[in-house]
């Protein structure tokens, strides 16, 4: 067995390898280079390659096995990258491609289980609830995403699209999603969602945290924004407590800053849970842009 976990994040400008051991959970090798993406599929990964074999030199060995962070799914169906940023990537077989060119096994997850796994063996969730069986994590941010870890193992679905909250319809009647349907979580409680919501109202851009300090300041289309986002927030996290019950729900991107989530969105919760109290820890992350590359290292664990 490998003395390490390695890990690889696929950013939109970077590639990031972390190698952690497996003796105490360390991290004892983090490098980033550019990913130069948009010269195409084949440079991005000649540039992962690059990075394995630095890094394998610097350490003195080579993996057998890797975890890779992805801005998309691989579907299991036709073994193609879907719903990628990162548009190089789209409908490429980069499971395969990578097993080929580093002589390695290959896991592969979206940015959301990657949260997810990080949280749940190197950050809050080993604080808050080290016996935790299901943890749900929130990607709030210029999209809305979601990862599920259950036992200490992500969770993909049949189709690869667990955790995809985002786009759960909430609103039937609501603004048109990129992926075709009306009214997806993602285009209501988003951050980019929130600041439309604000603009059709008032006619003014303004980002969401400008939007959140008018609120506090008695403004009343930026509280009307608020209410928005704590009443949907409260709607949405209570469907996922009626179906997976988690035991912690960790709430990460941007939107996940606004501290009210914690009380008031908490409260909002209630009357559409189907349980008299509610238990559920529902927290910050504590791992910031670590968060990535050390879930992608905890796919191999």
């Amino acid at each position: 067995m490998d003395k390490y976990y390695w890990g690889i994040d696929l950013g939109g400008t970077k590639v990031e390898c972390a190698v952690i051991s497996r003796e105490d959970d360390r991290c004892v090798l983090r490098e980033r280079i550019p990913s130069h993406a948009e010269r195409g599929y084949a440079h991005i990964l000649n540039r992962i390659q690059f990075l394995v074999a630095r890094c394998a030199e610097t350490l003195g060995c080579y993996p057998s096995e890797i975890g890779f962070g992805t801005p998309g799914a691989l579907d299991p169906v036709t073994g193609l990258m879907k719903n990628c940023n990162s548009t190089a990537l789209n409908g490429q077989p980069l499971h395969r491609d990578l097993a080929d060119l580093l002589k390695v096994r290959v896991r592969l997850a979206n940015d959301a289980n990657c949260l997810a796994l990080a949280e749940t063996h190197l950050g809050v969730v080993r604080q808050v609830n080290p016996n935790a069986e299901v943890v749900f994590a929130i990607i709030m941010g210029t999209g809305v995403g979601a990862g599920i870890v259950v036992n200490g193992k992500v969770i993909h679905g049949l189709h690869g699209i667990a955790g995809e909250w985002g786009h759960n319809v909430i609103e039937p009647a609501g603004r048109e999603c990129y992926c075709g349907k009306r009214g997806c979580l993602e285009t209501v409680i988003s951050g980019q969602g929130l600041e439309i919501a604000y603009h059709q109202r008032t006619g003014v851009q303004r980002s969401l945290s400008e939007i959140m300090q008018l609120s506090q300041h008695g403004e009343a289309d930026a509280m009307l924004i608020q209410d928005r986002l704590m009443r949907y927030f409260g709607l949405a996290v209570a469907q996922i407590i009626n179906v997976l019950d988690p035991d912690v729900i960790v709430v990460g991107g941007g939107v996940g800053n606004i501290d009210l989530l914690y009380d008031t969105g908490r409260q909002a919760i209630m009357p559409h849970l189907f349980n008299p109290v509610l238990n559920t820890a529902i927290v910050k992350p504590i791992l910031g842009d670590s968060a990535g590359v050390f879930g992608a290292a905890m796919l191999v664990k």
